[in-house]
């Protein structure tokens, strides 16, 4: 794992509740790169250390998943809400000296980062989100096609133990389906041996099957409460926003992305990348160019 991010220091950081593993790098305005699932921090091997030239990276593993706590989930499943884990990115940013900082999140950590910007908008200097909607926007338009689409969502917020006990039986298979099924090539050619092997490592372990379930367990009670009441009071994301989507991605099957989120930001930039789901891997040139576009424009002196 050290191969795919050379020079960064790794570090165990302190959040809200839970250990969070992660990777630092760099001098410039603090950033902090969020993975989905069900993948770790690897996802960012391509585009992490020509980041760390312009700002200082920290990539971490969200609460549950690579090498940071998994603890038990709750009846209520608020210790895997994009709250929850929002407090612990906060805490941890804090615990390393930056008070202000831009935030990039793929699928799950999109959520999370979102999420930070309406709970700490004080916190963020910009964010970006990776292909995804609002967990809001998705469960309002759940049909038959979306069902389809991202079946998962249904699937992993089942009550315990029906989708633990279900993916435990091979979950090495249905790691490697499901990175496979979300790439525009739907196959497993994009992602580097390295980081394919940390999920597969990451994801055969049970504590974090069950976190993983508990993610979307939260995605679809108390995340989808957060929304609908930030939905209700009007309340809009004023730290500036970069959405970017895979053109043959999960969010790019909506017939307008950036329109859904032009209802939920105030100040928004987006566009398409050729790929699939998992844009960083797919297409880490197109990606970086983005991402350092947007950034540089919008971050200012580390803080």
């Amino acid at each position: 794992m050290a191969d795919l991010f050379p020079g960064f220091e790794a570090r165990h950081v302190t959040g809200d509740g839970a250990e969070i593993f992660c990777r630092i790098k760099g001098n410039g305005p603090p950033l902090l790169l969020l993975h989905g699932y069900p993948q770790t921090h690897a996802m960012w091997h391509p585009v992490a250390d020509a980041l760390a030239r312009d700002f200082t990276v920290v990539v971490a593993d969200l609460r549950g998943y690579g090498a940071s706590d998994a603890p038990e989930g709750d009846p209520a499943h608020a210790r895997y809400s994009k709250r929850a884990m929002a407090r612990d990115m906060v805490a941890v940013m804090a615990a390393l000296g930056h008070a202000r900082f831009a935030v990039a999140g793929h699928d799950r950590g999109g959520r999370v980062a979102y999420r930070m910007a309406l709970d700490h908008p004080d916190r963020l200097t910009a964010l970006c989100v990776l292909d995804i909607l609002p967990t809001y926007e998705y469960w309002k338009a759940m049909d038959w096609r979306y069902a389809m689409a991202i079946y998962h969502w249904l699937f992993l917020a089942q009550p315990h133990p029906l989708p633990e006990r279900l993916i435990a039986g091979d979950p090495g298979f249905y790691l490697d389906y499901t990175l496979a099924s979300w790439t525009a090539a739907k196959d497993l050619s994009a992602f580097d041996a390295r980081a394919l092997a940390a999920y597969r490592a990451s994801f055969s372990q049970a504590a974090r099957q069950h976190a993983a379930c508990e993610d979307y367990r939260a995605g679809a009670t108390i995340d989808m409460e957060h929304d609908s009441a930030d939905r209700a009071a009007g309340r809009r994301i004023a730290t500036p926003t970069l959405v970017l989507y895979g053109n043959a991605g999960i969010a790019g099957k909506a017939s307008t992305p950036l329109d859904t989120w032009k209802t939920w930001t105030e100040d928004l930039t987006g566009e398409g990348i050729d790929g699939g789901h998992f844009v960083v891997e797919e297409n880490p040139q197109a990606t970086l160019a983005a991402l350092t576009r947007f950034l540089k424009a919008r971050t200012g002196p580390a803080a």
